[in-house]
């Protein structure tokens, strides 16, 4: 009889030491982890913004560049340290140049005679940085208002001062307070495919007048503006319109 109750009492305990040693072996199964997220490393920051950088490099280049300011000779349209947003497809699929445009353009071989190359190393710095706003544009760069187009036969002064095109006398309400149309006489019929610009302070403004004499007459070649100068994007509190036919600053 004792050896059955001590059988019993085995068969009895057992259940409880199976239970146990099934609780002891799930504890001692390793946790399950959850997949960690990829650290964003140095090189991928670097990587992150050189591509960055880039992007909008190509951007710059292609569809809307800024365009530091450097001179008077566009006020009160635009002030020294403007950053105008110029818009680069505003001429590429057919679209031309129009009287009252402001423009920026490459001035090399009509405002500024051609240059023998520099430092290509520097060059490229610094045109990376005039293509982001970060730096003067280069001193072939240009801005200037469309006052002729091709075929245009422009006339300073008629008997109130106004310049004429066509023989239309010209309001241009965009002039510096206190400026004439211009103080030196001229008339020009402009060669198609180029154009006549004035600065908007024209007695600050080194323009088409100042190249009367040299190779080219001053125009400038369609083929030679980079864009049109649509917006002032900096100082916030100057923000809006360059100034053009389509609208004035503010």
């Amino acid at each position: 009889m004792d050896t059955e109750a001590r059988l019993t009492q085995r068969d009895h305990s057992s259940p409880g030491e199976g239970a146990e040693g099934s609780r002891c072996a799930l504890s001692d199964r390793p946790a399950r982890r959850l997949p960690r997220l990829p650290r964003l490393t140095w090189g991928r920051a670097g990587l992150a913004g050189l591509a960055g950088a880039v992007g909008l490099l190509l951007f710059s280049n292609f569809v809307l560049q800024p365009f530091l300011i450097p001179s008077r000779s566009m006020e009160p349209t635009l002030k020294v340290g403007d950053r105008v947003l110029v818009n680069k497809l505003a001429y590429r699929f057919g679209g031309q140049p129009q009287r009252g445009d402001v423009v920026v353009f490459d001035g090399t071989g009509s405002f500024v005679r051609e240059r023998p190359a520099g430092n290509p190393v520097g060059e490229a710095l610094h045109g990376a940085a005039a293509a982001l706003g970060l730096a003067e544009p280069a001193d072939t760069d240009f801005v200037k208002r469309v006052v002729g187009v091709g075929g245009d036969d422009v006339v300073c002064c008629d008997d109130r001062g106004r310049i004429k095109v066509n023989g239309e006398p010209q309001a241009e309400p965009y002039l510096y307070p206190g400026d004439a149309a211009s103080k030196v006489p001229f008339r020009i019929v402009v060669p198609l495919g180029t154009l006549w610009v004035m600065g908007d302070h024209r007695s600050q403004s080194r323009d088409s007048r100042d190249h009367l004499g040299e190779p080219g007459g001053g125009m400038v070649p369609v083929d030679k503006v980079i864009g049109r100068a649509d917006f002032i994007g900096w100082p916030l509190s100057r923000w809006g319109r360059s100034g053009g036919p389509g609208g004035t600053h503010g």
